[in-house]
């Protein structure tokens, strides 16, 4: 039997919409879309092997801390494994850790707590084995904030201590 040719545009219509649903949950949470399952689209198109954008996309930069702490969570140390096993597997970069704080505080205290969430990723890092050679650290404390706004609710990704590829060790 054959479609009527009015028929054909809502047919084109439906069967976009339905890829259009299909697609809505791939974006949702922590996974990236993929083609297979395992290999995000991002890693394919965007990230070569071994590059900063590679680490950016399938490791990840930042870990987040609790209000006035520098005490690692347990999210934050499976970021930091992945950071050192692709640290280990890509050997000849250094790393700048930057530690931050959130609105509340001094800031002398803010750059204390921002030096002390540094250090504490870069300790975690080089218990994993990464050369203390490979690392440094600097605070920011609030002076760079991801979003800034007077509600407490957004200041918890201000929270952080972000690894930023330096560059090739020599």
């Amino acid at each position: 039997m054959r479609t009527p040719v009015k028929s054909l545009p809502r047919l084109a219509a439906a069967a976009l919409s339905a890829a259009a649903l299909a697609g809505c949950g791939a974006f949702g949470g922590s996974s990236a879309p993929s083609v297979n399952g395992d290999t995000p689209i991002a890693t394919l198109l965007d990230a070569p092997r071994g590059s900063p954008s590679d680490f950016d996309v399938n490791v990840g930069r930042r870990v987040f801390f609790a209000p006035n702490s520098a005490d690692l969570s347990d999210t934050g140390r499976v970021t930091l494994d992945k950071q050192a096993a692709w640290l280990k597997r890509f050997a000849p970069y250094r790393i700048v850790v930057e530690g931050y704080a959130d609105e509340p505080g001094s800031p002398a205290a803010n750059l204390d707590l921002g030096r002390r969430r540094a250090a504490a990723v870069a300790a975690y890092l080089e218990r994993r084995g990464i050369g203390a050679g490979r690392v440094k650290t600097v605070s920011f404390g609030n002076t760079r904030p991801v979003r800034r706004c007077p509600d407490a609710s957004c200041w918890s990704q201000n929270r952080r201590a972000v690894t930023v590829l330096d560059s090739v060790a020599s």
